[in-house]
């Protein structure tokens, strides 16, 4: 049997976002099995995927503790293709 601390470190911060990347992955298998579309609805897909690669850079590739360029370079790695990806949907929604 576990005592309090024992197991309140039983599940790491790491494994509560391992569950966050299957719940948001979930999230977007559910959009497309509903086939939901739309802006609003790519914006949030594309969101949810930004949202995930951040999460996986900063705690499966171990950058939430380095500074300085290699830190900027996943920020800068997501927000450009993402600012992009975005820019090119509300363009292709507007015609």
């Amino acid at each position: 049997m576990m005592t309090s601390a024992a197991s309140k470190r039983f599940l790491r911060p790491c494994t509560w976002v391992y569950a966050a990347l299957i719940a948001l992955t979930c999230v977007t298998w559910l959009i497309g099995r509903l086939q939901l579309s739309g802006l609003s609805t790519a914006l949030l897909v594309l969101a949810l995927a930004l949202l995930k690669g951040h999460l996986i850079g900063d705690w499966f590739m171990g950058l939430r503790a380095v500074r300085g360029l290699w830190r900027w370079a996943i920020v800068i790695w997501l927000i450009v293709p993402g600012a992009l990806i975005t820019l090119a949907f509300v363009l292709s929604y507007g015609n």
